[in-house]
């Protein structure tokens, strides 16, 4: 996962940035009602009668429930970068991102060629019970054509979920078959998994990897460490990389796994929210062993809580490269009409003092949004000399080493990326998607061949034997981004380890999408190395 082209990091930046302020910023879990905080104040009297005299008197008619949502959004974001105003109708999706389930059909989707590729079927779910199978095109929903240009995950998950026990008519076409299919699935409740991957990496070391930290991150974290140890991990790596926060409790709870007792792990306050202080209890199960956690610029809110704990606290080497910096803390207060802000009550600290959010501007979001692009640019991304640093936010961690505030953690270990075997080829048909959609058309059509192996390294020994390079640049090729062999052999390592990674995803799921894609990843190498010493 570190070798991300050079303009892959714009490309994703708008969407994980979008996930921080919508997905995963709640770090208190609370539901208030703004009934009775704001009771009759004569602030918001008057903007109630602004309303009414537009409604009443202005000279064309207009929609005053429009107005007024893009009022409120306007409103809340010139608060601060994290502070968001959600409507009614998005409140039950958002929450969704945190929760440990949601009801739908089960079902993971790409939209390719205008036309939604199921991608997997969860297993003991209600598209596998009724023979959906992977590599299935939905066509129809509820006997109405739904392919073409206007389809968007989102309208996708809106037409495909839906309460439990309703149901919903699917149909599709399927490889092989001329004729459209139809099922009539009954939605049921559909696992949220906040943990991608739990693996033995090496004999003795267990690989934990953590998308986000929601409702049940932590019991999924304790039934990973349990399935660890059975298997004989005496250390662990903790790999927060890419993983935009979420639910400060959980974070607290899976720190306290790994502390003393009385030990600080975080504490927060602000203008009326009291100090709030959260020390271990020294009941964890993994006080004594040795444990590195992973971070990029991606980590953010609770991951940075986990991270800034284990640092300031010596309990292990943070490796990677400086996180994101998001050290404010949101609460959600539902309005009367169903919808709800996520207000920033206070800010957080690490145990050694460090507020770790970066700085902003009241109301600019825009330069704060373009803060890792800037970064990029700066090139802290290839080399630690890069990282700015203010020497007046010193602080020291338990043992006495110097930590930074202001902006992120920094890790102990800088990890850059490894730009060697980037080339325009390689930007090319990465930011088109066609890594992806070549790795999903071969699995398509070599599904069949592919099932009779069980574990990814059957898989990947087998595709090393099929030249899937040649069939790619072909296949690159007729969509436009014509071969350039000299490139693609400087970029081949990359090219056929996503290739491979993605079609061992598509065959047989994340347990061997992971492993693959980590195999020659230069920070999990590092932790390993690390790990090894005495």
């Amino acid at each position: 996962m570190n070798k991300k082209n050079v303009f892959l990091v714009l490309v994703i930046l708008l969407s994980v940035f979008c996930g921080l302020l919508l997905g995963n910023l709640m770090a208190i879990r609370a539901d208030r009602s703004l009934r009775g905080i704001l009771g009759n104040a004569g602030t918001h009297g008057k903007v109630d009668e602004l309303l009414t005299i537009i409604e009443n008197q202005y000279v064309d008619s207009v929609n005053i429930n429009e107005i007024t949502e893009e009022m409120m959004t306007d409103l809340v974001s010139k608060l601060d970068p994290h502070s968001v105003y959600i409507p009614a109708s998005d409140l039950e999706e958002v929450n969704s991102q945190l929760e440990g389930s949601f009801s739908g059909i089960g079902v993971q989707f790409n939209i390719q060629n205008d036309t939604i590729m199921i991608v997997a079927v969860v297993s003991g779910g209600p598209s596998e019970k009724v023979g959906l199978l992977a590599g299935d095109r939905i066509v129809k929903v509820n006997d109405t054509i739904f392919v073409g240009k206007n389809i968007t995950n989102e309208k996708v998950m809106k037409k495909l979920r839906g309460p439990a026990d309703s149901k919903v008519k699917i149909g599709v076409r399927r490889h092989g078959t001329r004729e459209i299919l139809n099922f009539n699935i009954t939605r049921g409740d559909i696992p949220v998994s906040s943990i991608d991957i739990a693996y033995m990496i090496e004999p003795g070391i267990g690989f934990i990897k953590v998308n986000k930290f929601g409702t049940t991150t932590y019991s999924e974290f304790l039934d990973a460490i349990a399935n660890l140890r059975a298997k004989g991990a005496k250390k662990y790596i903790i790999d927060l990389r890419e993983n935009s926060g979420g639910l400060m409790d959980q974070a607290i709870n899976m720190v306290n796994e790994f502390l003393p007792e009385g030990r600080m792990i975080v504490y927060s306050q602000g203008k009326a929210y009291p100090r709030f202080e959260a020390k271990s209890d020294g009941k964890g199960s993994c006080k004594n062993v040795p444990m590195l956690v992973l971070i990029d610029e991606f980590s953010a809110s609770a991951s940075e809580i986990f991270a800034g704990a284990i640092q300031d606290n010596d309990r292990g080497l943070i490796i990677g490269r400086r996180s994101f910096g998001k050290g404010l803390v949101q609460q959600q207060l539902t309005l009367s009409d169903g919808s709800a802000i996520r207000l920033t009550v206070a800010r957080y600290y690490t145990p050694s003092g460090r507020s770790i959010q970066k700085p902003y501007v009241r109301g600019k979001s825009e330069s704060y949004e373009m803060d890792i692009v800037n970064r990029y640019k700066h090139g802290e991304f290839d080399n630690k000399d890069s990282i700015r640093v203010a020497d007046t936010l010193k602080y020291k961690t338990l043992a006495g080493r110097t930590v930074y505030g202001g902006g992120g953690i920094m890790p102990d270990l800088f990890v850059g990326r490894d730009t060697s075997e980037f080339t325009s080829y390689l930007n090319k048909v990465i930011n088109n998607g066609l890594v992806y959609q070549y790795a999903f058309t071969y699995t398509d059509i070599n599904r069949k061949t592919l099932k009779q192996f069980k574990i990814w390294q059957s898989i990947d020994m087998y595709l090393d034997s099929q030249n899937i390079i040649t069939g790619f640049a072909l296949f690159a090729t007729s969509k436009g981004i014509v071969a350039n062999w000299n490139e693609i052999n400087q970029s081949k390592s990359v090219i056929l380890n996503q290739l491979k990674a993605y079609i061992i995803r598509n065959a047989i799921g994340d347990n061997g999408f992971y492993p693959l894609l980590f195999k020659n990843d230069k920070t999990v190498k590092r932790a390993l190395e690390q790990l090894k010493k005495k």
